[in-house]
């Protein structure tokens, strides 16, 4: 026997499960994480207010007396020296020490600015516009200067608007898109969709097409440009981009279930005037809103047969029905991991 129950219905709330625990601090090191920064913002500072420079430092208005006094006992053993009261080195030694003070002075006021320079750098500003990330560094961290291992990583900006979307485009893509250019067409748009998204929504153009393609695969890498308002895009997101060649043209188009394969080749099943079935060999396009398109083998009067295919025979006759042929909505995209073919966001 069997035992058999009752489906029960309740309300459930979904969650996702992570892991792992960071110790907390409270403010200082990165204003705002997070935040929309402009280019030359400040953004990382030491949590402790700047001191106020002296309006004249100690050093340089002792090097500046050391100069004044020494131009002044110059100018008085100048006048001396006409009724010959001081001697020739005498004067000798005062210019020297006017020299000496004047280098006093210039080694004085570098080093206030450098001073200045220093408390500078304990303000870190951002090189570009963007969208800040959080900290990576504590308050008291010792950090230094420099690129990849040999520098320490505050944190990291990205600029989301506009964003870019790399892609490995195949050779015939980049050669139809070549030839396009070389006739004259404008900037061939992209539209994008995420992986969770049905529609093509984001829309953007053609900014790049590497110099070289890559033999092993037959791919050139590309790069789309797309807009970003709500700043929706983060760098490393994944999605499938479709690019136009330029341009719209009328196209034929028929729904999958109406094409035939014989050995090679494809073929469509159209009525002739008398009530006949006749095949017709066509060659085939993509796929646009869920319809094939027919790039030559058919004309735009031909009548189709699109549903029933399988009981009809060439050269038999059948009754038709007036039937319509209407875009199929995209269904919408699994969400595991990317495949071969999709691209990704870039900052």
């Amino acid at each position: 026997m069997n035992m058999i129950g009752k489906i029960q219905t309740d309300d459930v709330t979904p969650a996702a499960r992570f892991r792992r625990l960071n110790h907390w601090q409270k403010g200082g090191l990165i204003v705002a994480p997070l935040a929309l920064l402009a280019a030359g913002a400040t953004f990382a500072n030491n949590d402790a207010p700047a001191p106020a420079a002296p309006p004249a430092p100690i050093v340089t208005v002792s090097a500046q007396s050391e100069l004044a006094l020494a131009n002044a006992d110059l100018g008085r053993a100048n006048r001396l020296l006409d009724v010959e009261a001081v001697s020739k080195s005498d004067v000798d030694r005062l210019q020297a020490r006017v020299r000496a003070a004047s280098a006093s002075l210039s080694a004085a006021q570098a080093r206030v600015r450098a001073r200045a320079l220093d408390m500078e750098f304990t303000r870190v500003r951002a090189p570009i516009g963007g969208q800040i990330s959080d900290r990576r560094v504590d308050a008291g961290n010792l950090v230094s200067a420099g690129e990849g291992a040999g520098g320490t990583l505050l944190t990291t900006i990205n600029a989301l608007d506009p964003i870019y979307f790399a892609f490995d485009g195949s050779e015939a893509l980049f050669l139809k898109n070549k030839r396009a250019k070389q006739a004259g067409a404008a900037t061939s748009p992209v539209e994008v969709r995420l992986q969770d998204e049905a529609e093509y929504r984001w829309k953007g153009a053609l900014d790049f097409t590497d110099n070289t393609l890559d033999p092993r695969s037959g791919t050139m890498r590309g790069r789309a440009v797309l807009r970003n308002p709500g700043l929706f895009l983060t760098p490393g997101m994944f999605g499938n981009m479709r690019l136009s060649s330029g341009g719209t043209a009328d196209a034929l188009m028929v729904p999958d279930a109406a094409i035939q394969t014989d050995q090679a080749r494809k073929l469509v099943l159209v009525v002739a005037a008398d009530g006949s079935v006749a095949p017709k060999p066509v060659v085939l396009g993509p796929l646009v809103n869920g319809l094939r398109i027919v790039r030559s083998g058919l004309a735009a009067e031909d009548r189709v047969i699109i549903s029933g295919t399988q009981m009809a025979m060439p050269g038999a006759k059948v009754q038709i029905r007036a039937g319509k042929i209407v875009p199929v909505p995209a269904p919408a995209a699994p969400t595991n991991a990317p495949t071969t073919g999709e691209a990704t966001m870039a900052r």
